[in-house]
């Protein structure tokens, strides 16, 4: 276990970066109010300010805009973008890193990202002013490539490069639908449906979690067990649950969904069909979007660590531009089970139909 006594909070800080949750913790107050503290803004007694400032000196904290550059370019590419219109992950991703870099005093300046030869964002680099590069892609090569060619620290925000040229922060996939998958076994589930829609090196990860947890317990994952679609969209989802179980008798009593759109159209489209959620079919998601909750039955899901994945990227980042962190590498994130009522306990024995 890690000691926290003062005389050790300078090899604490030998260890990892000191962040203002460290400070926070340390004097008992809010992160808003260190922020405050800190960039010397009103609202903090002076008593206050004098204690978060003499406790950031003992723990060596370093502020974010004294490291490299006072702006930071968040790029995003065409993939992103559209990602960011209609499936609304990306949306929540890029709030987290906006609201993340508010309080550390870093400016994000975005820049839609045109193609590999982009002389817009070349030409924003060479500003001196800027430290770094925050990318967020969902598999373009093209865009990685470009990235990887840049002439400042470079991190990937919620996706990876598979030739590790560039650092990355992602969620851990493969064990966030092997988790999910586990707990729908613990609820007595021996038969369940994978909905996905392939392509994207995150969703292959995700099938694979799904995968390992069905073979690990000795139950069927053929592609019999696996209905895709060609679109993220819920109505698509929809209209392939209805079509797979109008057929006639299937042994799933179970669907674990690559993404939460995936699973608020199956449900639908179960509940078109008469099939109760949960008591016939159990349906659990991903991502952990707000809707989710909102849903009837509200849905069981895999919360994915949004606001963690832009608080590490921009602290690997400001590694990178202080020169502390040189070799390349990728931060996978766990993610958690968010129960609800989309998931009844069943024998092993019964089939919905």
């Amino acid at each position: 276990m890690v000691s926290h006594k003062p005389d050790d909070e300078q090899s604490d800080a030998a260890y990892r970066r000191v962040r203002l949750e460290d400070i926070a913790t340390r004097c008992g107050t809010s992160l808003s109010t260190v922020s405050r503290a800190l960039s010397g803004e009103k609202g903090v007694s002076e008593t206050l300010r004098a204690r978060i400032q003499e406790v950031a000196r003992a723990m060596r904290y370093t502020p974010a805009q004294e490291i490299g550059g006072t702006r930071i370019v968040l790029a995003v590419s065409q993939a992103a973008m559209l990602d960011y219109n209609r499936y609304q992950f990306s949306w929540y991703v890029l709030q987290g890193l906006k609201e993340r870099a508010k309080v550390l005093g870093v400016e994000l300046t975005t820049h839609a990202l045109s193609g590999q030869d982009d002389p817009a964002l070349q030409a924003l680099l060479s500003e001196p002013d800027i430290g770094g590069v925050l990318a967020l892609t969902v598999d373009d090569p093209g865009f990685l490539t470009a990235v990887a060619g840049l002439r400042k620290p470079a991190v990937l925000v919620n996706s990876e490069d598979p030739l590790m040229r560039l650092s990355s922060v992602l969620p851990c996939n493969r064990s966030a639908t092997r988790m999910a998958c586990d707990y729908l076994i613990a609820h007595g589930h021996q038969h369940i449906l994978f909905l996905t829609h392939p392509g994207r090196r995150t969703i292959t990860q995700r099938e694979e979690g799904w995968r390992e947890a069905m073979r690990d317990a000795h139950l069927s994952c053929d592609e019999g067990d696996i209905l895709t679609v060609t679109d993220w969209l819920p109505e698509l989802a929809e209209q392939a649950v209805m079509a797979w179980f109008a057929k006639g008798k299937h042994p799933h009593t179970a669907i674990l969904c690559a993404n939460d759109s995936l699973a608020l159209g199956a449900m639908q489209g179960l509940t078109k069909l008469g099939i109760g959620v949960p008591e016939a079919v159990s349906v659990v998601g991903m991502n952990d979007l707000p809707q989710a909750e909102f849903a009837s039955p509200a849905l069981t899901t895999v919360h994915l660590p949004v606001q963690e994945m832009g608080t590490l990227a921009l602290e690997l980042l400001q590694d990178m531009i202080a020169g502390s962190v040189e070799t390349p590498r990728r931060i996978e994130l766990a993610c958690t089970m968010v129960e609800r009522q989309s998931v009844a306990k069943r024998g092993a024995e019964a089939s919905p139909f």
